[in-house]
């Protein structure tokens, strides 16, 4: 393998990686939780794109479980972002893990 080839190679790999990113921001993952009362929704670039809250679950007198309700709905929904973008960036480099591309 020569070094032009190696070269195109890298080329391919980084335009490859590119649309792969961009792809990902638009894909979303959602998480429910409380029965289905608070659903986040975040996007491949890992920002809040929705909250849901139904508002049998605001309750004046008990703040602290809305916030809990909120916030485990929002990390759950980061966790299977990470997850997908773990999974689609494994298809395009094989399944090797690169440091720093995830």
């Amino acid at each position: 393998m020569d070094m032009n080839q190696i070269m195109r190679q890298a080329q391919e790999f980084q335009q490859k990686m590119t649309a792969l990113q961009a792809e990902l921001a638009e894909r979303t993952v959602s998480s429910s939780v409380g029965g289905g009362m608070v659903q986040a929704t975040v996007n491949g670039r890992h920002q809040l794109v929705d909250l849901r809250i139904e508002k049998e679950v605001i309750n004046p007198d008990d703040p602290e479980m809305l916030r809990d309700l909120v916030v485990a709905a929002v990390n759950d929904a980061m966790n299977r972002a990470q997850e997908m973008i773990k999974v689609e960036m494994g298809k395009l480099t094989g399944g090797m893990n690169i440091p720093g591309l995830f």
